[in-house]
């Protein structure tokens, strides 16, 4: 039988082993990360029909080569261009992930370990990163509880949308900071309301609070105190009213203080009869008499001279204009109006117009003091960086009995940043909760908003409530020999003697240059006019092949023709 005929159909068979490779890459041409393979040849094995011989010098004869007829074709490798990278396809899913680098994603069915780099990912109902075409675990790296990095250890699952993780915990406030100008030619700071600088805050379990605090100037130059006025809720309703006890047995900022003031409070006009007295001077606790006849007007005549010095803190001697004796600081109100107040010590009455000028109050907060020279923050209750609002533990209600307030922190108010400068009468200081780089702002409770993937292959959940947490990290495989992977179907690899193994851990994709982007996904590397190209030769070595056969057959049957 002729070698030949075994030869063309050894041709044939390879050439449609290379057909079919050709053809599958022409049909993976848009899959996912689809790495294309080619085929090379080999010779099959050879006849040797005469050995080779050497050269024989006592006769002089030459050596003659081998006489040697091949018998055919194999194949002889068939490889994949696995290192090759294909193009990048946008999509917009933040889940869709491409690698750049030599890497390949770890995914499992839940026994076994692949390797892929079709990085079309999804998040499942269990909250599991995992590949969209087959479902498979995407592996890698949890989170340390204790220092909140990520623990390089054997890969997992990574769980991403984990109940633990949907929330985020809410934190009480602990930091705060007063910034800005305060002018002292600004009007507001002069009045009974002062500059009004209201500070947001959050107790431990998330509901936000506002500390109505407010400045005013004071006579000593520089000198300025700082009172909390109330603390609201997130429903407007002051504290006062919601647990019922004075705001003093629920938080405390600073100390009892004297300061000098100059407030004016007009008399009202006397209602009684003629000659009657609306302030009444008692030498006994030095008061100044104020006469009021029927009109209401002052009769100067009786006024001891010059204006008299009164300790507001008692009231006896005074006469309303009503007529009777003031025995509390109502009565004093209703003489000098809502506005005066029991913190009001000290003030001089004029004789000519019965006017009180309050030019000493008590006052429970902070005394501001800034340098006149160069207008910087100096201290507050001598403290050169801020005031403290200490909440207490708990109040004791009307029934007597002790109610717990454990849900609040206490706050720090730094007041560095603070100026006494002229800004043309507006003062712009106002309160941020948080400290100069923005921690102990304190927070709600934070919602899940979204989830993002860093180039290095970190995952992060973002909160509604501004926060931001580390959930894990996609591991990565890297093999001395990617192109000895075996291919499993579904886009994708397992490990061989060939490749190398898998440890177990990973890598981290940045440790050798390479990095993921996200929202895209790595396309075919099929060319498909090298496939054509090949696919020509291939059809042509087909061919030719066939004729081998047809021709050996024709030889054949001319042979068998002899015996005609």
């Amino acid at each position: 039988m002729m070698r030949s005929l075994y030869a063309g159909v050894s041709g044939l068979k390879t050439h449609q082993i290379k057909m079919d490779v050709i053809g599958n890459n022409i049909a993976n041409v848009n899959t996912v990360a689809y790495k294309s393979s080619s085929i090379t040849f080999s010779e099959l094995m050879y006849q040797t029909t005469q050995k080779a011989s050497g050269a024989n010098a006592t006769t002089g004869t030459a050596g003659v080569n081998a006489k040697q007829i091949g018998l055919g074709v194999k194949s002889g490798a068939i490889s994949t261009s696995i290192t090759s990278a294909g193009a990048t396809q946008t999509t917009g899913n933040p889940f869709d992930i491409k690698i750049t680098g030599n890497s390949f994603f770890v995914v499992s069915d839940g026994n076994n370990n692949f390797f892929t780099r079709d990085g079309s990912f999804y998040v499942d109902g269990l909250g599991n990163l995992a590949m969209s075409s087959n479902g498979f675990n995407v592996m890698g790296w949890g989170v340390d509880e204790a220092t909140q990095t990520i623990k390089q250890d054997t890969v997992k699952a990574l769980r991403v949308m984990s109940e633990d993780n949907l929330t985020y915990p809410p934190a009480a406030t602990t930091q705060g900071y007063i910034s800005g100008i305060l002018d002292k030619n600004d009007t507001n700071v002069s009045t009974e309301a002062g500059k009004v600088v209201n500070l947001s805050f959050y107790d431990n379990l998330g509901y936000s609070y506002t500390a109505k605090m407010s400045v005013h100037e004071t006579t000593t130059p520089g000198q300025y105190y700082m009172q909390l006025d109330n603390v609201l809720n997130s429903e407007g309703e002051s504290l006062t009213d919601f647990y019922g006890v004075p705001l003093t047995d629920i938080v405390n900022m600073g100390t009892t203080s004297t300061v000098g003031v100059s407030d004016s409070f007009s008399p009202a006009p006397s209602t009684s009869a003629t000659g009657s007295t609306s302030v009444v001077y008692n030498s006994a606790t030095g008061y100044t008499i104020s006469y009021f006849d029927a009109a209401g007007n002052p009769d100067t005549s009786t006024y001891p001279s010059g204006n008299q010095t009164v300790a507001l803190a008692t009231v006896q001697g005074l006469v309303t204009p009503s007529g009777a004796i003031a025995t509390n600081l109502g009565d004093l109100q209703e003489i000098f109006g809502n506005s005066l107040s029991a913190q009001d010590l000290e003030g001089t009455i004029d004789p000519a117009t019965g006017a009180l000028t309050v030019t000493s109050k008590q006052i429970y907060g902070g005394i501001l003091q800034y340098n006149t020279d160069n207008g910087g923050f100096t201290s507050i209750n001598g403290d050169t960086k801020g005031i403290t609002m200490n909440f207490q533990d708990s109040y004791t209600d009307g029934t007597g009995a002790v109610k717990s307030l454990l849900n609040f922190g206490d706050i720090f108010v730094n007041m560095t940043t603070s100026t006494l400068y002229n800004n043309n009468g507006t003062s712009t200081i106002g309160a941020t909760s948080g400290d100069l780089n923005g921690l102990g702002a304190g927070r709600k409770l934070g919602e899940l908003s979204g989830i993002s993937i860093q180039n290095n292959g970190m995952i992060y959940a973002s909160y509604d409530n501004g926060q931001s947490r580390l959930l894990g990290q996609i591991a990565v495989a890297e093999f001395s020999n990617a192109s000895g992977l075996a291919k499993e179907g579904d886009n994708l690899y397992s490990a061989t003697l060939n490749s190398g193994d898998f440890d177990g851990i990973g890598t981290d994709i940045s440790g050798n240059g390479g990095y993921m982007s996200t929202g895209v996904l790595e396309m075919s590397n099929v060319d498909l006019s090298s496939e054509f190209t090949e696919m020509i030769t291939t059809q042509r070595g087909f061919q030719a092949n066939s004729r081998i056969i047809t021709t050996s057959d024709s030889l054949l049957e001319e042979l068998v023709n002899l015996k005609r």
